[in-house]
């Protein structure tokens, strides 16, 4: 018996979930801090570190994400990856992490104080 599909009419259904009923915690799920690449925490150390300590520091991108350094490079250096992020597909920029410096507070010498004894 042979069969012919004379006409296809193809329909798709999905849902997004919005985590509207999940609490606001994302650490009570244990998926908190995690690398969106290795999905190791950022406590531990990445697939490339061999020993917990080891230097793996973090790195952010300017759409706010972010992955241990040695996985986001590998990312980078494949062909698929088009140097975009790979949460949400924008193209990577590194962001600036500026550290505030605090300048040090001088209190003005008063000018009616007593001397020190």
């Amino acid at each position: 018996m042979k069969v012919t599909v004379k006409n296809w009419h193809a329909i798709a259904h999905w849902r997004w979930d919005l985590g509207a009923n999940e609490p606001e915690n994302d650490d009570i799920d244990g998926e908190g801090d995690v690398c969106g690449i290795c999905r190791v925490p950022f406590e531990g150390c990445c697939p490339s570190c061999k020993m917990p300590g080891d230097d793996c520091p973090l790195i952010w991108g300017e759409c706010t994400h972010v992955f241990h350094m040695h996985c986001l490079l590998k990312w980078i250096n494949t062909a698929a990856s088009k140097h975009q992020c790979p949460m949400d597909r924008r193209p990577w920029v590194t962001a600036e992490r500026t550290v505030a410096k605090s300048k040090p507070t001088q209190e003005p010498p008063l000018a009616n104080a007593p001397p020190l004894p």
